[in-house]
């Protein structure tokens, strides 16, 4: 069986959120130091459902995990490119 291959754009969408290029993009730039905590689901950018699916995928070593990783760091870093 072939597992669908998870994009940034499919984790924008799991978190609800606008998942164009171009949404993702203009996301990372209204928050580039929105990482105030010591972690990435404990940012106030994130309601309760999106902290908590944040925070599970890396619990879990979810198959999401990577892609959570890879935006902590882009938010971290405030780059979008």
């Amino acid at each position: 069986m072939q597992m669908k291959q998870l994009t940034m754009n499919a984790l924008f969408a799991q978190l609800g959120l606008a998942n164009s290029d171009e949404a993702i993009v203009a996301f990372l730039d209204a928050n580039p130091h929105a990482r105030l905590s010591a972690h990435l689901h404990e940012s106030p950018i994130w309601n309760a459902s999106q902290a908590a699916f944040l925070r599970q995928a890396i619990l879990d070593d979810a198959d999401w995990c990577n892609l959570v990783d890879q935006l902590d760091a882009r938010l971290r870093k405030g780059a979008t490119k």
